[in-house]
């Protein structure tokens, strides 16, 4: 058998007549992208766009330096950096093919629970001209009820008392941005690329509302001075498995420790709106525009809420992934239903966007054998998912006098798997959510009380009040607590 050669810069020769490799020169590369947050989407979308575009043009400002944040970030620096920053993206098409290319656009990590300084050094440095986010919906720190700063949390605390050793997003954010501004350097964007409606101002909002507790005049600079674009970004991108590194291993004698696996379908909807230049992405295909608010809508309510129609029925149903659901025509049928009856009413106008076609489309990217995204990935942070991919289609509709049969019986499953924790067939779910024990907790009360589940007023708002909701919500819970399969449930819908 041929030897099985670790992926790094010294190592990339040996692979350029087996796959794709970088063309440019990464050691010619400064880090003009500071990005927090890498996991597999990151390295499957915006690495990706940024190593097209230095395939085209070099682009050779436009670098970009990977920070963790967290404890939990260790095992992808450790990694990447063993690997100089290079990883395989494979690209997993329905019929069966699969593209790979080594990736080089990140060219450093640095890890901020290990050298605070060095993270708030790289993002203060005059090359940085923009920091983007992927920290996931439950990194921005606000009641998702209210759209309020939550001060509570003990990181948060511990900023606003102590600036120099910064913790959380905000913390790095405005110490940097305090350097930048002492020692007269422009300041960078703040580019969002998290699945939350209207991202950008989000990101905005939440930075200010701290930044005016820890340094007043620096809040006002901030407004002034940074931009924070909104963007629309897609590419599904399940969890790396041990299969996909043997397939490297097995297949061209390569050891890359994490590759990403991602679908053949990538968009990018951007608002042009930055502080201090920008990478020409528009050359590989990223859209610019005056306003993505009504893009990112139909993205964020009916991809990703129809994931999470799709996760938690077939969680509970028990099909381990989003293409097995889409092997059941039920699931199929109901995930339509769904797109066509509750949420694309809900829309607004979309230039240039044929909607049958885009669903038609969600309906063939859910479906690809290859990918086999988990039903678990999906339903993970649920708590920070639903308030923002679903219950608004569901809180509109109810103003709107439109359909909330489909919504509410994810709610009602919802609300059965957090309190059981096993599928209909008596298997464990594997549930990993922040608000685990809160989420239990509420559905237990369940028995005693049918509206325990729905009062958490920081997830459902005031749905609870809603006597239509609750009519409709009682009926679907008290049927899944008297042991009616979810499928049958889902098919008396349609």
């Amino acid at each position: 058998m041929e030897p099985v050669v670790p992926l790094n810069e010294q190592n990339i020769e040996h692979f350029k007549d087996r796959l794709s490799t970088p063309t440019y020169s990464r050691e010619q590369s400064k880090t003009g992208m500071v990005h927090i947050g890498v996991g597999g989407f990151h390295r499957a979308h915006q690495a990706y766009y940024t190593h097209l575009l230095q395939e085209k043009d070099g682009a050779s400002e436009w670098g970009i330096c990977g920070i963790g944040l967290r404890e939990g970030d260790r095992k992808m620096h450790d990694i990447l950096k063993k690997q100089d920053c290079l990883y395989t993206l494979i690209e997993k098409h329905p019929d069966g093919k699969i593209a790979l290319r080594i990736i080089g656009s990140i060219t450093d990590f640095l890890l901020g629970v290990d050298d605070a300084q060095a993270v708030v050094n790289r993002m203060a440095d005059a090359a940085t001209k923009i920091v983007s986010l992927t920290i996931t919906e439950g990194g921005y720190n606000f009641n998702p009820s209210t759209g309020a700063f939550d001060f509570e949390n003990p990181d948060i605390q511990h900023e606003l008392k102590h600036p120099d050793d910064p913790r959380t997003v905000y913390g790095f954010l405005t110490a940097a941005l305090k350097k930048r501004r002492d020692d007269g350097i422009p300041a960078f964007t703040v580019m969002s690329c998290d699945n939350i409606e209207h991202n950008g101002d989000i990101a905005r909002k939440m930075l200010l509302a701290f930044a005016m507790e820890q340094d007043k005049s620096l809040a006002s600079w901030i407004e002034e001075e940074v931009c924070f674009p909104n963007s629309m970004v897609d590419r599904i991108t399940p969890v790396t498995t041990p299969s996909d590194i043997a397939y490297l291993r097995d297949t061209y004698a390569m050891e890359d420790e994490w590759p990403v696996t991602c679908e053949p379908f990538i968009q990018w909807v951007i608002e042009d709106d930055f502080s201090n230049g920008r990478p020409e992405f528009e050359k590989v295909g990223v859209q610019f525009v005056p306003d993505v608010k009504p893009y990112e809508k139909m993205k964020l309510r009916l991809l990703n809420a129809g994931h999470s129609v799709l996760g938690i029925l077939g969680a509970i149903h028990g099909h381990p992934t989003i293409n097995a659901c889409m092997e059941d025509a039920t699931f199929v049928t109901f995930l339509r239903a769904f797109m066509d009856k509750e949420a694309s009413p809900v829309l607004n106008v979309l230039e240039g966007i044929d909607l049958n076609s885009y669903k038609n489309s969600l309906e063939e990217r859910f479906a690809n054998p290859n990918i086999k995204d988990s039903v678990c990935r999906i339903c993970s942070e649920s708590s920070a998912k639903l308030p923002k991919f679903l219950i608004p289609t569901i809180q509109e509709n109810l103003s709107d006098e439109g359909s909330i049969q489909y919504g509410t019986l994810v709610i009602a499953a919802w609300c059965y798997y957090s309190d059981k924790e096993v599928d209909q067939n008596g298997q464990p779910l594997e549930i990993i959510d922040v608000m685990q024990g809160e989420l239990h907790e509420a559905a237990r009360e369940t028995e005693n009380n049918r509206l325990a589940f729905v009062k958490q007023e920081t997830l459902f708002g005031a749905l609870a009040e809603n006597e239509r909701f609750t009519a409709t919500y009682n009926t679907m819970l008290q049927a899944l607590y008297a042991g009616n399969q979810v499928k049958k449930l889902m098919q008396g819908l349609l």
